[in-house]
């Protein structure tokens, strides 16, 4: 199975009506991936910065790249910082070790896509990605 254009979409304006829903302020930007790390679907809501792209796709990209969802990347930089730092090498830069980052699995577990949100904190970045990603039908794997 992969995750097709119809279910990234879906998954993109979940995101941001969850973001509404739990009363965020800030610009969202939602990038989803599929298992090749391609991207699928991506939008920003108005005002959002011009690295925030960069951030979402960071986070997304991490998660394919080394198969954990972005919060158990943020706990390895804690306690491994050089080799996380070297991934990120690895990785032309494009991988960003914070919550907000969560793998995409179908009812068999296995990884067709991830899913990055960035605008307000890791956190909530991480709470409107889950929702977005059960919404459309999958398991979501943040990596905590």
């Amino acid at each position: 199975m992969s995750i097709t254009l119809a279910k990234s979409r879906k998954i993109v304006s979940v995101a941001l009506k969850k973001a509404r829903d739990i009363g965020l302020t800030k610009p969202m930007t939602v990038v989803v991936l599929d298992a090749r790390g391609t991207v699928k679907a991506c939008e920003s809501q108005d005002g959002s910065s011009t690295l925030r792209f960069k951030v979402a796709f960071g986070k997304a990209n991490g998660c394919i790249a080394l198969g954990i969802g972005s919060r158990a990347i943020f706990a390895r930089a804690n306690e491994q910082p050089y080799f996380v730092q070297s991934v990120n090498a690895l990785a032309d830069g494009n991988l960003v070790p914070v919550p907000g980052g969560v793998l995409v699995r179908d009812r068999k577990g296995a990884i067709i896509g991830a899913v990055g949100v960035t605008g307000d904190t890791s956190d909530n970045d991480e709470i409107c990605a889950v929702a977005a990603i059960e919404a459309a039908g999958f398991q979501a794997d943040t990596g905590g």
